[in-house]
């Protein structure tokens, strides 16, 4: 019986540690996209007279940051 239970308790921690790991995949896909959106705005206000290239430039920075920390797969999805 405690073999059963071992097993069980592995197979919920399994699960328990994907969930994990999927609401983690989400969040930095969430931030992903809202960084590029930031980025289009930045790119616009500066096109439009409103911004500038710094803004443009922070921007552009921190969504290269972005996705060399957690990947681009936010850019296709």
């Amino acid at each position: 019986m405690s073999g059963f239970l071992d097993r069980a308790k592995e197979q919920a921690q399994s699960a328990l540690n994907q969930g994990k790991q999927k609401v983690e995949e989400v969040q930095h896909h969430r931030a992903g996209s809202d960084l590029l959106k930031k980025l289009g705005a930045a790119y616009y206000a500066e096109k439009r007279g409103s911004g500038t290239p710094d803004a443009t430039q922070q921007a552009l920075t921190a969504l290269e940051a972005h996705i060399s920390a957690h990947g681009d797969a936010f850019l296709h999805g």
